[in-house]
């Protein structure tokens, strides 16, 4: 136990000692890395909040049947459950429709506007839950074909909207983090040679009194990590400051934005998982950056 601790202590003197060394090249690296994070970060968060509107719009989206003045509910009731695009279903009948349409119009004696009217003008309608947002568009076409359906109808273009912008967005990410991942490794890679090469006269001496490569080398992968963490770190405050910032900036708001805006809050496993990602895709980043440059060094 001693001894590891010995090993473990020289280790993380090394890596802080290397740390101070790099100068300014360690921020070089750190601030590459915040950027690719900070972005990665922003673009995660964005994603999970459309694809929660999506889901939120699925869930709550209903298809409207109208059916033919005549046509009770009943009769396609069963027609439309064995659909396996339905997860819910509810029957308004055109009495219930009347009555909820009267009080609406703050008309107090239902029975005299019934007289007046001579007949319920309103039909039989069916509030159809689609299993989610995808399966709109076809089981609308199919409920439309139904014998006694006389309109159907949906928001679609919206959720279309959404669905797009998600799809492009998810996109847009990956071939940012791409790019920035690569400059990033490159970024590491390159300061950590730049300290493999200033510390060399000390590498040579422990190879001449027997330390192996992996222990020569190990502090160099630790200051590569340490650099992901702390773009993480960074990255991860920076995206804190603005959900802050934008609460802040939202109370005041309509209620509807205040609305839509708690519709799409994170989860609380979510906001956990964020930092989580961010630090970890910060350390592999590093990782990855510091093999490639003290490999070359190792086999020579």
């Amino acid at each position: 136990m001693l001894k590891f601790l010995t090993k473990l202590d020289y280790l993380l003197k090394e890596t802080f000692l290397g740390l101070l060394r790099g100068g300014w090249m360690n921020w070089a690296a750190v601030s590459t890395v915040t950027v690719l994070l900070f972005l990665f970060g922003m673009s995660l968060q964005t994603s999970w909040q459309l694809e929660k509107l999506l889901n939120q719009f699925g869930s709550q989206m209903e298809v409207a049947v109208y059916l033919d003045s005549g046509t009770p509910a009943a009769s396609i009731e069963p027609l439309v459950a064995k659909m396996p695009e339905v997860v819910a279903m509810q029957i308004i009948t055109k009495e219930q429709a009347w009555t909820k349409l009267v009080k609406e119009l703050g008309i107090s004696d239902i029975e005299g506007a019934n007289q007046q009217l001579g007949e319920n003008p309103l039909v039989d309608e069916l509030q159809i839950k689609a299993r989610n947002s995808e399966v709109v568009p076809t089981l609308a076409t199919q409920l439309a074909k139904l014998p006694g359906v006389d309109l159907v109808q949906y928001v679609d273009e919206a959720v279309k909207r959404i669905a797009q912008l998600h799809k492009g967005l998810n996109w847009i990410t990956l071939t940012i983090t791409i790019i920035l991942t690569l400059t990033a490794i490159a970024v590491t890679s390159i300061t950590i040679r730049l300290i493999v090469m200033a510390r060399r006269q000390e590498i040579e001496i422990m190879q001449l009194v027997g330390a192996t490569a992996a222990w020569i080398y190990l502090p160099f992968i630790l200051q590569g990590i340490s650099f992901g963490l702390l773009g993480g770190a960074i990255a991860w405050s920076f995206i804190s400051l603005i959900q802050q910032f934008l609460g802040k900036l939202l109370v005041n708001q309509p209620e509807l934005i205040q609305f839509i805006t708690k519709g799409v809050q994170l989860t609380p496993a979510q906001i956990l998982l964020l930092p989580l990602i961010l630090l970890s895709f910060g350390a592999a980043v590093g990782l990855m950056g510091s093999l490639f440059a003290v490999r070359r060094f190792a086999k020579s």
